[in-house]
Formats: C-alpha cells, sequence, structure tokens
C-alpha cells in the first residue's frame, strides 16, 4: 500500500468499495512507488460515463526534467462501464459520495480502491472515537494480564 486515506474512514460510513487502475504518466508513477503521493483531500467524479480522481496531489519526480507532470491534475480511473453505472446509481441517493480510500501497487500497476460513502454526524465520529479508546484499553489490558 502506497498511502491511504485516513480522514476518509473517520468523516464517513463506507459502504461499498472498488478497486480501479488510474491513468499515470511516466513520472508520475515513479512518484507513486516512493510514495509521494496523496488523497486526503481528493474525491471522485463522473464525467461523461468516465471517473475522474480530482484533488489528489503526486509529487514532481525528484530526477525528472522538463517532462514532469502537473501535480494537481485531474486523472482518469479504470472501471467497467456497468461498474460506473453502479457507482452513479448509488451517488444519485441523498447523502452518498464517493471518495478515494488508498492506492496500492499491485503487480507493479498503481490502483486505487475507491469507496461510496455515507458522511458521519458529529455524534457518530465521537462514538467511533470513544469505540476505538474503548478497544485500545482492552488489548492493552489483556497484554497486560498475559504477563
Amino acid at each position: 500500500m502506497v498511502t491511504q486515506n485516513r480522514r476518509a474512514f473517520h468523516e464517513y460510513f463506507i459502504e461499498d468499495q472498488l478497486e480501479t487502475g488510474i491513468v499515470l504518466s511516466g513520472t508520475e508513477i515513479k512518484s507513486v512507488r516512493e510514495g509521494k503521493a496523496t488523497i486526503s483531500e481528493a474525491y471522485v467524479r463522473i464525467d461523461n460515463g468516465e471517473l475522474w480522481l480530482v484533488g489528489s496531489h503526486i509529487t514532481p519526480y525528484s530526477h525528472g526534467s522538463y517532462t514532469n507532470h502537473d501535480p494537481d491534475r485531474p486523472r482518469k480511473l479504470l472501471a467497467h462501464k456497468r461498474e460506473i453505472e453502479h457507482l452513479r446509481e448509488a451517488i444519485e441517493q441523498k447523502g452518498l459520495t464517493i471518495v478515494p480510500l488508498r492506492i496500492k501497487l499491485v503487480r507493479g500497476r498503481a490502483k486505487v480502491d475507491i469507496g461510496v460513502a455515507r458522511g458521519k454526524k458529529l455524534y457518530d465520529k465521537r462514538q467511533a472515537s470513544a469505540e476505538r479508546d474503548a478497544k485500545r484499553q482492552i488489548d492493552r489490558a489483556m497484554r497486560e494480564a498475559r504477563r
């Protein structure tokens, strides 16, 4: 895994996930392999039956020349037509959006996991935080009991 969108897991309930390919130029894939990609502010948009990753940042390659890429350009995501239609139907419901969850390398190719997400309310975030803290305390107590 190259990068993960922790903010998405904090601010949204992820209802459905899909692995998509991403169209990158030569210097972009080199930067991704170095781990120089961020998707915390990114979102996915559907235009003319195509998926576009907007708001992601891939730092220009350190050894690149004048052929380096624009770090903030929209990038096309690759998915089957029926998967895109399924996503379109899902986001037409009130309160749903598509967010990138993680970028990973699979057999040398960059993949983006996207998710159909529903926004959390403030009390949902507090409850998730309380559950996470309780689990951490239980795990700590279990480790101490084993010693």
